[in-house]
C-alpha cells in the first residue's frame, strides 16, 4: 500500500513526472535554499531525494524575498531528451501586487548539469509546460489582477483571473503567438496551478482551486481542441477535503495525473495534517497520492470513490512495504558535504552561514533571526507531529548579548522558538530563549524564561526541543544532565495557520541550528551533532 502522506513534512505543489519506470515528484521551496525538492520512486510507495537542482547564484537568487515568497509551484517534464523544469520566483506577497517571475531550466539527467535560467514570463505563477504530440510546447500559468481587494494572507477569486496558454519556442526561448485565457475556473475560485495533457483525443486541464487552506481542491476540465473551450468535470473537482473537516488528510488540491504503462493512473496532491483539536498544520502542505480510474464518460474519478483523499492507497506494485520512521543521528566530525535533509534560507552564498570545519558545523553569526538576506540558520523539515531534536553545541564563546547561536523551532520572522547561549552582562555565558508565537505584523520578540540560566565561561552545551503536538519544551545540558530549561511554549503557531491564518504563510515547521551576531563581529559556533528523533 501507498501510505500517505509520502512526502511528509514541507512538500507543496507536487509536480508529478513518469519516465519510463521512474517516478519523480518536484515540490516549492519557497525561500529555502537550494530550490525545489525532486524525489524519486520506483514503486510510488518509498520516495527518495534525489536533488535540489537551483543550487547556484545564475538560476536563484533569494536574498530580500519576503517569507513565503521564493519558489512556488515547480512542474517538471520530460521531453526530446531532457527533464525541463518551470519555476516562479516570487519577490513580492504582500498587497494587491505580485511580483512573479516565470524560468525554465533544463538537464540531460535528474541529476544534472542543470542550465542557466531562461525567463519566460511575469504575467502570474504557478507555471507548467505541456509538450504536445506534434512536438510543440505550451507554457500556462495563471493571471494574476492586481485591480481587486485580494492581497496577501486574503485572497479574493478575482485577482486569480484565470489561466493562461501560449506557444512555447524552445529553440528562441521566448513565448510566441496570442495569449489565451483558456479556463477561469469555478465557483468555488481561486483557480491556479494548472497542468495539462492530453488522452484519447482530449486536452484535460488539472487546475487548484479553493485557496491553500481547508476549502483547497482539485479541479478538473477538458476540451477536444488546445485553446477551449473547455468544460469542468461533472463533479467539479476530483479531489477535496472542503465538506469533510473529519478527514485525515485536509487540505486538499494541486495535483497533477501520472498515466502508468498498463494504463492505470495516479494523482499527486498536496495535502495537511492538522495537529487534532486544531487548525493548525505544522508540517505544512504534504504530498500524498491517490489511485484513480477512467469512467465511461472519460472523466477521471478516485479510485475509492467520492472526493476525499484516503490514508492507504493501493500500489501498482504488490508487496511493498512503506518503509518505517527512523531517528536521524547526525555527526558534523568527518562531514564534507551537508546531509541531504537540511537547508538554509534564501543565499546562494552559503560560505558566508556556514562551513563543515572536518570536526563540526561551524555556523558563523550574521544578521538577526528572521533576517531576509543573510540569516545563519541550518534546518531540517519537522515531519512528525512528535519528536524531539537534539544538538551539541561543542563551541561557542560569546561576549555581548548581540551574538547567540543555538537550537530553533522555526518557520518564519514571526512563528519561531529558539533556544540560545548568549551573553549576560554580570553574569556571563548563559541560556535564554527568544520567542515570536505569530505576532504578525510587529514580530515582537518575547523571552519566556524570567531569569537567563548561568552558564560555566566555556564547554560544550546539548540542547533540546521535546514537541508533542501543540507542546514544546527546551531542555539543555550543560555537564549535569538534562534539565527542563523555560516554561511550555504553544509548538503550533509554528504552523502554517499560526499568527495570520491559513493564507498568511506556505511553507512549514523546521527544526534546526541558528547563530546570529549583529555586533558584526561574524562571532562562529561550532555544532558537532544533530538528532531528529520521531515519536
Amino acid at each position: 500500500m501507498i501510505r500517505n502522506p509520502v512526502l511528509p513534512g514541507f512538500n507543496p505543489d507536487p509536480s508529478f513526472c513518469r519516465v519510463g519506470d521512474d517516478f519523480y515528484i518536484a515540490t516549492s521551496t519557497f525561500e529555502w535554499y537550494p530550490g525545489v525538492q525532486i524525489h524519486h520512486s520506483r514503486d510510488l510507495v518509498n520516495w527518495t531525494l534525489v536533488g535540489r537542482p537551483l543550487n547556484r547564484k545564475s538560476q536563484l537568487d533569494l536574498r530580500g524575498n519576503p517569507d513565503s515568497c521564493g519558489v512556488w509551484a515547480p512542474c517538471l517534464s520530460w521531453a526530446d531528451g531532457l527533464f525541463w523544469l518551470v519555476y516562479t520566483d516570487v519577490k513580492r506577497f504582500e498587497g494587491n501586487f505580485k511580483d512573479a517571475h516565470n524560468y525554465i531550466v533544463t538537464a540531460p539527467s535528474i541529476e544534472g548539469p542543470w542550465s542557466d535560467p531562461v525567463y519566460v514570463n511575469s504575467s502570474g505563477f504557478d507555471p507548467s509546460l505541456f509538450h504536445d504530440e506534434d512536438g510543440r510546447k505550451w507554457f500556462l500559468n495563471m493571471v494574476w489582477n492586481h485591480r481587486t481587494g485580494s492581497i496577501g494572507g486574503q485572497p479574493k477569486a478575482p485577482a486569480f483571473d484565470g489561466i493562461l496558454l501560449q506557444e512555447w519556442d524552445a529553440q528562441r526561448g521566448q513565448l510566441v503567438g496570442p495569449v489565451t485565457n483558456i479556463y477561469r475556473g469555478t465557483e468555488l475560485g481561486l483557480v491556479e496551478g494548472p497542468h495539462l495533457f492530453r488522452r484519447q483525443g482530449w486536452y484535460y486541464l488539472i487546475t487548484a482551486e479553493g485557496g491553500t487552506g481547508y476549502s483547497h481542491a482539485v479541479t478538473m476540465a477538458r476540451s477536444r481542441t488546445l485553446r477551449g473551450p473547455y468544460e469542468t468535470h461533472p463533479r467539479q473537482h476530483v479531489v477535496s477535503s472542503k465538506d469533510a473537516p473529519e478527514a485525515p488528510l485536509q487540505r486538499a488540491g494541486h495535483g497533477q495525473v501520472v498515466e502508468l504503462a498498463d494504463g492505470s493512473t495516479y494523482l499527486a496532491h498536496l495535502c495537511g495534517r492538522p495537529l487534532p483539536g486544531t487548525l493548525r498544520s505544522p508540517r505544512g502542505r504534504e504530498t500524498a497520492i491517490q489511485r484513480c480510474v477512467w469512467g465511461e464518460d472519460d472523466w477521471l474519478y478516485l479510485a475509492h470513490g467520492g472526493m476525499v483523499p484516503a490514508m492507504d492507497v493501493v500500489a501498482p506494485v504488490a508487496g511493498v512495504e512503506p518503509k518505517p520512521r527512523e531517528a536521524v543521528r547526525r555527526r558534523f566530525i568527518d562531514c564534507a558535504v551537508l546531509p541531504s535533509e537540511f537547508q538554509w534560507l534564501r543565499t546562494p552564498e552559503p560560505e558566508r552561514l556556514f562551513t563543515l570545519t572536518g570536526s563540526a558545523l561551524r555556523l558563523t553569526g550574521r544578521e538577526s533571526v528572521g533576517s531576509w538576506f543573510e540569516q545563519s540558520l541550518v534546518a531540517r523539515r519537522q515531519e512528525d507531529a512528535s519528536f524531539r531534536a537534539e544538538c551539541t553545541l561543542a563551541d561557542f564563546t560569546p561576549d555581548t548579548y548581540q551574538q547567540a547561536a543555538g537550537l530553533t523551532h522555526y518557520y518564519n520572522r514571526h512563528k519561531f522558538h529558539a533556544l540560545v547561549v548568549t551573553w549576560q552582562d554580570g553574569v556571563g555565558r548563559v541560556l535564554s530563549i527568544l520567542s515570536c508565537p505569530g505576532d504578525w505584523p510587529d514580530n515582537r520578540l518575547e523571552f519566556p524564561l524570567a531569569e537567563p540560566v548561568p552558564l560555566p565561561a566555556s564547554g560544550p552545551v546539548r540542547l533540546a526541543a521535546d514537541v508533542d503536538g501543540t507542546a514544546l519544551q527546551f531542555q539543555a545540558d550543560w555537564g549535569k544532565g538534562w534539565h527542563p530549561v523555560g516554561p511550555v511554549l504553544d509548538a503550533s503557531v509554528i504552523s502554517d495557520e499560526g499568527g495570520r491564518g491559513e493564507h498568511g504563510s506556505f511553507t512549514g515547521a523546521f527544526i534546526g541550528m541558528l547563530a546570529f551576531d549583529t555586533s558584526g563581529a561574524a562571532r562562529t559556533a561550532d555544532f558537532t551533532s544533530f538528532d531528529y528523533l520521531p515519536r
